[in-house]
């Protein structure tokens, strides 16, 4: 079952990163200062690592969480985070 006010949270935080990418865009195309467009781009990945540890935490408390109180899941769970892991130490 989806938590509808934590997709709504999400959602919202995802259109602010795509709001971000679009400025930085224009800012390429109007070729901004480099040191500006670096500053954008780095805040861009602020957000999405933000929005990826909030997307974490909300499949801790809730997947992983129902994965582990259930018999056979917890091997699913666990492969889960260490993929998540993997993927973040890239």
């Amino acid at each position: 079952m989806v938590n509808q006010a934590l997709k709504k949270r999400a959602v919202h935080r995802a259109k602010i990163i795509h709001g971000q990418m679009e400025g930085l865009i224009k800012a390429i195309e109007k070729e901004v200062y480099c040191p500006e467009l670096l500053g954008q781009s780095l805040s861009i990945q602020r957000s999405l690592k933000s929005l990826d540890a909030f997307l974490l935490e909300n499949h801790l408390r809730t997947h992983v969480r129902h994965q582990m109180r259930r018999a056979g899941e917890e091997e699913k769970a666990i492969k889960e985070l260490v993929k998540v892991y993997t993927l973040s130490n890239k």
